[in-house]
């Protein structure tokens, strides 16, 4: 840390002057630029709707009460509907991340120079792009339904999958598939005895969480057209059925915590 001389003492100073300066010039670009964006805001925003919004909120909340249970009948297939996706995607995903992901390591590429980068690619490319913009994309071009959805999900999926495949890969123990090499293995046996059995777990848990996810997102596509449940949740808020709204809401909301608990207890049994 700097210090300055006062007389013959010396005295201990977090920063020097020009750190101090930096640190406040710092502070002063910060709240500038909150302003400016605050100001820009504010110029677009409608503060009669924002001050009215909790009225609004809470007829909205009166309306939804009580739930329409008889409509429940109507949403058993599209909650099947919304497994399936998200389970058919992630089986997708992962059959496509994994050989996405061993091009992506740097310990079992094939080429650092051109298969890695092309790998790379293809795992940003489907981490960049949501999966409502995926599924808005295909049912464009393949029509609305469940095989848009499942696309959409499984599109989405490589990039998650393969980028925490390949980063476990990396980080495997050499010594063991330094000593499978030391029996003469070949390169396919090298990856099947040195390297799969210490990724196995990895790739189960990450399985098993991505589809976790994907249950989440699946319950939104068919605002788009995609499918499932989400069919059923744009036809009644477009109707104004808000009875319909809140029973679909809480079947939404018990399909997550079931999806949750199942994902908890396989990753528990596995790791």
């Amino acid at each position: 840390m700097p210090t300055s001389k006062q007389g013959n003492t010396k005295v201990w100073q977090r920063r020097t002057t020009p750190q101090q300066f930096a640190v406040w010039f710092g502070w002063l670009s910060g709240v500038a630029i909150f302003v400016y964006c605050w100001q820009l805001i504010s110029e677009k925003t409608i503060w009669f709707f924002v001050t009215d919004a909790p009225k609004q909120a809470a007829d909205m909340a009166e309306r939804m009460v009580p739930p329409k249970w008889s409509y429940m009948d109507s949403l058993w297939a599209p909650v099947w509907d919304t497994i399936n996706i998200a389970t058919l995607g992630t089986m997708i995903a992962i059959v496509i991340a994994v050989p996405v992901a061993f091009c992506a390591a740097r310990n079992t590429t094939p080429s650092v120079h051109f298969v890695r980068p092309v790998a790379l690619f293809i795992i940003v490319s489907s981490r960049s792009i949501n999966s409502l913009i995926w599924a808005l994309m295909l049912v464009t071009l393949i029509g609305p339904g469940v095989l848009a959805g499942v696309i959409a999900i499984g599109l989405r999926s490589i990039g998650f999958c393969a980028k925490l495949l390949y980063e476990a890969i990396e980080e495997i123990d050499h010594s063991q598939v330094e000593a499978v090499i030391a029996t003469g293995a070949a390169r396919s046996q090298q990856l099947s005895f040195g390297i799969v059995p210490q990724i196995l777990p990895a790739f189960a848990g990450i399985s098993v969480f991505r589809w976790d996810i994907n249950i989440r997102e699946s319950t939104v596509l068919g605002l788009v057209g995609a499918g499932g449940i989400g069919l059923q949740l744009d036809a009644s808020i477009s109707t104004l059925a808000w009875t319909q709204v809140s029973l679909i809401l809480l079947v939404i909301l018990a399909t997550v915590i079931v999806s949750e608990w199942v994902s908890a207890k396989i990753r528990h049994s596995i790791i």
